[in-house]
This record gives C-alpha cells, sequence and structure tokens, in this order.
C-alpha cells in the first residue's frame, strides 16, 4: 500500500467511526427526552378505580404509544391523600408527545377501556400536566 492511500486511508477512520455513532445514535437522545408530570385529582371514593385502570391497562397502552412510564405515585398526607395519583412519562420529544397522546386518545382499546371502569360514574376530576425538560445537573435517570 502507498503511502498516500495509507494516508488517505487513516485520517478517513476518525470520519467513518463519527458517521457510525451517528448513524447509530437513539432518536430519543438525553437531550430531546422531554417528561412529563401528570397529576391526576379523582372524584371521592374513586382512586382504586383508577390505580386498577393504570395497573391494568393504561401503563401498557402508554408504553404501545411511545410513552415510557417512569414512575407513579400517590400522596400520603392530606389533603391529597386518598384521591390523587401522580406520574412522569418520558417522550422523546415535545412533538412526539403530542402526536403520543393523540393516538393514545383514539385508540379504541382505549376508550374501551375508559368507558368501561366508568361505567358507575367519572373517575378523574382534574388533570394537570407539566412538560419538563432534565437540567444539566440532574442525575441521570435510567
Amino acid at each position: 500500500m502507498s503511502g498516500m492511500d495509507r494516508r488517505t486511508l487513516l485520517q478517513s477512520i476518525p470520519a467513518a467511526a463519527l458517521l457510525g455513532k451517528i448513524a447509530l445514535a437513539d432518536p430519543a437522545s438525553p437531550s430531546t427526552t422531554v417528561y412529563e408530570l401528570r397529576i391526576y385529582h379523582t372524584f371521592e371514593g374513586k382512586l382504586d378505580d383508577l390505580l386498577a385502570r393504570f395497573r391494568d391497562h393504561t401503563m401498557k397502552l402508554f408504553e404501545k404509544h411511545g410513552m415510557k412510564n417512569v414512575a407513579y405515585w400517590v400522596p400520603t398526607d392530606d389533603p391529597l391523600k386518598g384521591k390523587t395519583l401522580i406520574y412522569i412519562l418520558a417522550h422523546p420529544s415535545r412533538e412526539s408527545a403530542t402526536a403520543n397522546w393523540d393516538a393514545f386518545r383514539n385508540d379504541p382499546e382505549w376508550v374501551s377501556v375508559r368507558d368501561k371502569s366508568e361505567a358507575n360514574g367519572k373517575i378523574v376530576d382534574k388533570v394537570d400536566s407539566t412538560y419538563m425538560t432534565m437540567t444539566d445537573f440532574s442525575p441521570k435517570l435510567s
């Protein structure tokens, strides 16, 4: 191999390695990931119905529609105790969050689950939603 061919080859390796990393990069990189904090306020006596709906159906449907379940909590102190569900979802981007929710809301399986779970009345009184991005100093989520 001539000196010129070898130099050209060696110079091309870093570029090829970089292009490979770009091509293999996760499209949902941490820099574009959007977290959504959601707080569901239930009607009196309906929290258990909401928790069952999430446990048995909603979480799986979220994943089906590109939403990552991060964590779920129920408050232990009044005034939210016994009537509030707090959770966080992750979306690849803010735009995908909008598309994910549209697909979820229009999913016939979700509509059926919601309607069956509300056969004895509405469960959720109010939903608060806040979209967030991670700070540069935050510990990374796994």
